[in-house]
Parts: structure tokens; sequence; C-alpha cells
């Protein structure tokens, strides 16, 4: 059953639904209840509580940006698998980056890779022979060739970023900062973007939107999103982009879990729930990543980021049954209440409106509503740009770019919508597939579900030609009858 399937259930569900509410309470009371009460809980009124917050949050001084006196040794991993066309822009940002390159250690764990990625490293290692650079071996995954670099390590602090990105020159030592100052923070994750110079040389101009609305997305996940959790110590999920933590805190982990696909989650909560550790976000160290490739690379994407958020929630909750008393105490159950559990009520809501249609509400009050809604969002999303604009202060580029894109603000409501629904598609995929790196895709889905649709439709025409057969044997028995 595709999560299709389950979509044209639920939106039986709703059709009956709103027929009762109608028939129960009116029609104007129920509309504007079921309409408006969704939006209102889960996205409007959070968004102004975030822009109050972090408002607050940016007008405090902050210990992290005080300079360092003393620059300690850290250990920075790159996981590589088939990084051959990444991984030569990615070590060059290392040694440009303003951290003292004699200070930089530089494992490459390599998982299997079966293209030219050592070839490049040689090369590297020709190129940058300052960078103090080791090539390790691994197997079975990236979470176990990151643990096999973290047993490698001998600094200080641990990072790691991905093979296809690039560092700001000032990321290293602003981590390094926020640790030296922060003697709380064990863990943080880092702000990664998408590239901006790879969205300004994109060709054609939906892909290049396409690509500016995840630039969008990303900034305020973290900057806004990241910014806000982490003043609760809430942090979902750091970064398996760019993430450091001390060594003396994340040894005293399970490490990275090779059993999920959602390892830096994993980690996350390990930190945070088993050993009470506080999870933060340094704001000013930026990572950049390739966009995406196209919609089929977002879907899988997405999907692959809910199966396994869902999945490391499993793994934390079996042995914290729930209860009234916990649900306002653990940050477990209420990230499950509100980030998956509502995921139902949201679609539900969504599907509201061409459920209206068929009980004869008026066209023009639910194209009112629709506008309504959707301007609600985007004044959300002014609060968020606001917010960001602030954080971006000191990354003067970043902040001119961010600033002339202010007109995503209102295409970003129709990306989350899309977001949305691919969110969703995994979370109904891992109630049914297995977990793994490998999701299908778009077009894998749209296949899918056609196979599905040509074996309803064969199964129709069994069923139509048996009844004809039937009925032509019924026929040509009285026709039998007659003549006798």
């Amino acid at each position: 059953m595709t999560w299709l399937t389950e979509l044209i259930r639920n939106a039986l569900i709703v059709l009956v639904t709103f027929t009762w509410i109608r028939s129960f309470m009116g029609s104007a009371i129920a509309f504007w209840l079921a309409w408006i009460i969704i939006p209102l809980v889960m996205e409007i009124i959070p968004a102004a509580v975030n822009f109050i917050i972090l408002l607050k949050k940016k007008g405090r001084k902050r210990a992290e940006h005080l300079p360092l006196s003393f620059e300690p040794e850290i250990t920075l991993i790159i996981p590589v698998y088939n990084s051959g066309d990444s991984l030569f822009r990615c070590i060059q940002s290392v040694r440009e980056s303003d951290y003292p390159v004699r200070l930089i250690n530089l494992i490459l764990s390599n998982n299997e890779s079966t293209d030219d990625s050592f070839q490049e490293f040689t090369r590297c290692q020709k190129a940058f022979p300052e960078l103090v650079m080791t090539w390790v071996n691994a197997k079975q995954g990236k979470s176990k060739a990151l643990n096999l670099a973290l047993f490698n390590s001998k600094s200080k602090y641990i990072m790691h970023i991905d093979s296809d990105g690039i560092l700001h020159p000032d990321a290293l030592r602003n981590l390094v900062t926020m640790f030296e100052n922060r003697l709380d923070v064990d863990s943080a994750t880092g702000t990664v973007m998408v590239n901006p110079e790879m969205i300004r040389t994109t060709p054609g101009f939906w892909k290049r939107l396409l690509r500016k609305l995840e630039f969008f997305e990303y900034c305020q996940a973290f900057l806004a999103g990241r910014n806000f959790q982490a003043e609760f110590n809430a942090i979902y999920t750091m970064s398996g982009a760019f993430s450091a933590f001390r060594k003396s805190a994340i040894l005293r982990t399970q490490m990275f879990n090779m059993e999920t696909v959602s390892e830096d989650t994993h980690l996350t909560f390990q930190l945070r729930e088993t050993l009470a550790s506080r999870v933060e976000i340094c704001d000013n160290a930026v990572f950049f990543v390739d966009p995406i490739e196209d919609m089929n690379t977002l879907y899988t994407q997405r999907q692959r980021w809910q199966r396994g958020e869902m999945e490391v929630i499993h793994m934390f909750m079996r042995d914290q049954p729930p209860s009234p008393r916990k649900l306002l105490s653990s940050f477990v159950l209420r990230m499950v209440l509100y980030d998956h559990t509502f995921a139902f009520p949201r679609m539900i809501w969504y599907f509201a409106l061409l459920c209206l249609a068929f009980l004869n509400y008026p066209m023009r009050l639910i194209f009112v509503s629709v506008i309504l809604i959707y301007l609600l969002y985007v004044l959300s999303g002014l609060l968020y740009y606001f917010n960001i604009v602030l954080f971006l202060k000191n990354l003067k580029e970043l902040r001119h770019y961010y600033s002339s894109k202010w007109y995503l603000i209102f295409l970003l409501p129709l990306f989350n919508f899309l977001v949305f629904w691919f969110r969703f598609a995994g979370i109904i995929n891992s109630v049914a597939g297995k977990q793994s790196w490998r999701v299908m895709n778009l077009r894998q889905e749209k296949a899918e579900i056609m196979d599905v649709i040509r074996s309803d439709f064969r199964w129709l025409i069994r069923v139509g030609q048996r009844l004809n057969e039937l009925l032509n044997r019924d026929i040509a028995e009285d026709e039998t009858e007659r003549v006798r």
C-alpha cells in the first residue's frame, strides 16, 4: 500500500467528519473552527513567540563572542564516500580557514569508496603540504567511519564536516571560541546554508528558484529554528553536515549508532537525554552545502530525514512509556506530539479545502479564507526574516544576499506546503518500509502508484469479464429453455 492510498482513505474520513460537524454545529461555526485552529496553534502563534524570544537572545551580550586567549588543537573528521568530485574544494576550504593550520588534525574516514576519492586525497596532500591529513578505511556505513575517526583523534575538540561542502573561513575559530567561553556546552551544531555561489550559477529559472527557496528554508531552520530550540536546550538534531564536540563528552556516549539512518539525531539525543548535556548552536560558524539537484532529490532527502527521526524517537521511547506527567516534561514526547502526531490533523486540514466544495460552501468564502491563511503564513515568515537578518549582522555578504531575496517570503509557504507532503510520505512509508538510506524518489513512487492503479484496473476488468460471462451464460440458458 502506497502513501497515496493512505491519503485517499483519510480524505474520505475528512469528508465524513466535516459532514458530521456541519450537521452538529452549523456551517459557519464549524467552518471557522476547523479552518483556523490548526495553522493558528501550530504555525502562527509559535512564530510570534519565537520572534520575541529570538529578539531577546540577540540583544544579550554573549560570552562566545569574546576573543580566544588560547588556541587549542582540534581534530576535523571528513567522512568520505565517492567524494571525488567535491573532496578537493572541501579540503581547500579547511586550508583557507583562519584557524592555525598547525593546530588542525584532518582525518578522512573512507567508507568503501569506489571512485577516485583516494586519488583526490593524494592530490590534496601535494597541494596543501602544511595540512596534517590522515586517510583511514572503514566499512559498514557512515557511522562506522565516524567512530573509527573518533578513536584515532587526540584533540580536545572533535568536529566533523561533510565532504560535499565548504567551510566559511571563520567557522572553525568561532566554534572553538564558543567552547572555550561556554564551559557548560559539550556539543554544538554549526549553521548549515546552501552555497549562494552555486545558486547564482544555476542554469534555468525554475531550478534556480528551487535552490533559492532551499537556501531560505535552511536559514530559517538554523538561524531561527535551532536558535530558538537552544534557549531551552531542546535542539532536536545537530547537523550531520557540521557539528562539534568536546572529546571528553562524546566518549561518554555510545558514539555514532550504526543501526539508524539518522546517526546525528541519535547522538544528539544521547548527549541531551542520557548525559543531561547542553547542546548549542554556533550561529556564526557557517558551513556551505551544495544545493539540491531537483525535486526528486528533495523528495528522497526529506523522506530519509523524516524516517530517521521517527526511528530515533522509537529507540528512545522504548524505555519511557508515555504518561500525562511526562508529556510536559519530556522533550521527546513533545516532539512526537508536535512533529508527528499533529501531522495527521494538518493533513486533514489541508484536505478540508477539497471537502468544502462537496459541502456546498460558498466558493467566495473558501477563497477569502485561503488568502487570509496564506497571508498569516507570510506574516510568520516575515517575523523569521527579521530575526535572521539580525543574526547575520557579522556575516555581511551573507546578510546582503539573504536580504536581497526578501520576495521569497511570499513563496516560502508554498515550498513548505510541498515539503510537508514529502515528510508526510516519509511517515507513512516508515510504517511499512525498512529503514534505509535508499528510499524511493518521486519517479519511483509514481511508478509504484501506477502499478497499483493498473493492478486494480486489471482486477476490475477481470470482474467485469466474469460478470459478462455469467450474464451471457444466463441468456444462453434462457434461450435454450425457450427452444425446448
